[in-house]
């Protein structure tokens, strides 16, 4: 079995993070490990290296605790230059958000399918509700015509761009995807070589779907593993996400790093055309919606803030 190296970015988590701890050494099986928690200046150090120093952590479990809190790139980097400074580099990366519950056998079962399939550079879990549901998605790139889709929210237009839309289901059986969510994340150390380390002009959102783009594009694949499955508690750190509840309103870093991925992946004009295609969905959904008087579940204001920060950065 590869040697692994675990990553939890910790911010105002401490409980969940040593809960998450315990389940990946249940579900570890015969894989080497070793974990890494990084302590991202949320004022959770104290707890955190009182919890860790039990016996139970004690050989296999280090504390980092940053400076700062650069984000969720930024943190998982930290991590893994720690983990190159120890001498034999791990063979890959399991990054973990603390909100996360590893079922038995994931980790192994995961490691083993990377082991199996060497054509494959990043793999991820199924994910399933705090409820135990399956969160049975993947995503595409995101591209114009899947703004306009997420702006517009009409199900046959979704079918007709199919081929095209973020969010797409996955099935029962492993299948090559664009990119998955990094709540749950097993990376070659391949990956890291060939393109580098996750970008952190990315506070929150889009890092990981920036970093899946560069490996695709180096000619590394992400692949979907059922087989293998992670409970994940969306949006509990920030509340963005939060399934189940009322949306709130989008932060800042959100446009921020939706108008950097369009912006340093395909250009300014493309990113433009970007915002337009979602306000223009997003028009066209509000004259349906009041013809309709349907209540809107989406996040307030959304369409206000995103030609606010479009205007901001034009000029």
């Amino acid at each position: 079995m590869p040697n692994v190296a675990v990553i939890i970015v910790n911010y105002r988590s401490a409980e969940l993070t040593i809960k998450s701890l315990r389940t990946v050494a249940a579900a570890r099986g015969s894989v080497q490990l070793h974990a890494y928690v990084i302590e991202n200046d949320s004022g959770d150090g104290a707890r955190l290296t009182d919890a860790l120093a039990a016996p139970e952590f004690a050989d296999w479990v280090s504390l980092v605790i940053s400076p700062k809190n650069g984000g969720f790139a930024s943190g998982n980097n930290l991590a893994i230059r720690t983990a190159l400074s120890r001498g034999t580099p791990p063979d890959a990366y399991f990054l973990l958000n603390p909100d996360t519950e590893v079922q038995p056998f994931a980790l192994e079962r995961l490691v083993s399918f990377l082991n199996e399939h060497p054509s494959v550079a990043i793999v991820g879990p199924k994910l399933l509700s705090e409820d135990g549901s399956e969160w049975n998605w993947a995503f595409r790139f995101p591209n114009i015509w899947g703004e306009f889709d997420r702006g517009l929210r009409l199900g046959l237009v979704t079918r007709l761009l199919d081929n095209h839309v973020g969010a797409r289901r996955v099935g029962s059986s492993p299948e090559r995807v664009d990119w998955l969510p990094g709540a749950a994340l097993l990376i070659r150390r391949e990956v890291f070589e060939r393109v580098g380390l996750m970008d952190e002009g990315y506070f929150l959102y889009y890092e990981e779907t920036d970093f899946i783009l560069a490996a695709a594009r180096a000619g590394l694949q992400c692949w979907y593993f059922p087989d293998a499955r992670v409970m994940h508690i969306a949006g509990h750190s920030t509340g963005v996400t939060t399934r189940g509840v009322k949306k709130k309103r989008l932060p800042s870093y959100w446009f921020e790093s939706r108008r950097r991925f369009f912006t340093k992946n395909f250009g300014r004009t493309y990113a433009a055309l970007a915002d337009l295609a979602y306000i223009a969905g997003s028009a066209l959904f509000q004259v349906r919606r009041t013809l309709s008087r349907k209540e809107d579940s989406g996040p307030p204001h959304l369409v206000r803030d995103l030609i606010r920060h479009s205007f901001r950065r034009a000029l």
